[in-house]
């Protein structure tokens, strides 16, 4: 028995790719950081997000891209994960796609800048192929069942 599962879909250097919507609670447009000494360089620093302390990764030097200015369309995606709030910083985000898992090839090994663990797998819609990522290895969170 298949199931759909739905995705926040964001741009990167042109490419689709889609996060469970489960972790994502809220797309916010850009604003003021402060920066963290000595921390890496993919952390742009941390964001007072209503009262909590957001650390914010730019995905594109997460994932060794070309770095872009900041545009209009600029998105800072904020999840949550194992009571951990992560902001990642986009190139946009605009949609929720609905993806059945039947139409997710697991089965990809790929020489990019994106590492393999990174990648969930790759979903298809019609035409349209769409990175999914692996959150916990992309942030690099552990989650609670590989403690347990």
């Amino acid at each position: 028995m298949s199931q759909t599962q739905q995705y926040v879909i964001f741009k990167l250097e042109g490419e689709s790719y889609g996060i469970p919507i489960e972790y994502v609670k809220t797309i916010e447009k850009m604003t003021e950081m402060t920066r963290v000494p000595n921390a890496p360089d993919y952390l742009e620093g941390v964001i007072n997000l209503r009262g909590e302390v957001v650390p914010i990764i730019n995905m594109r030097k997460r994932f060794d891209l070309s770095e872009l200015d900041e545009a209009e369309d600029t998105r800072t995606i904020i999840l949550e994960l194992e009571e951990i709030s992560v902001g990642m910083i986009v190139d946009s985000s605009s949609e929720v796609l609905s993806i059945n898992n039947s139409a997710i090839d697991q089965t990809i090994s790929l020489d990019a800048a994106v590492q393999d663990e990174h990648i969930r797998g790759i979903g298809k819609i019609d035409e349209r192929m769409i990175i999914l990522l692996n959150l916990y290895k992309v942030l690099q969170i552990q989650d609670s069942e590989t403690l347990s």
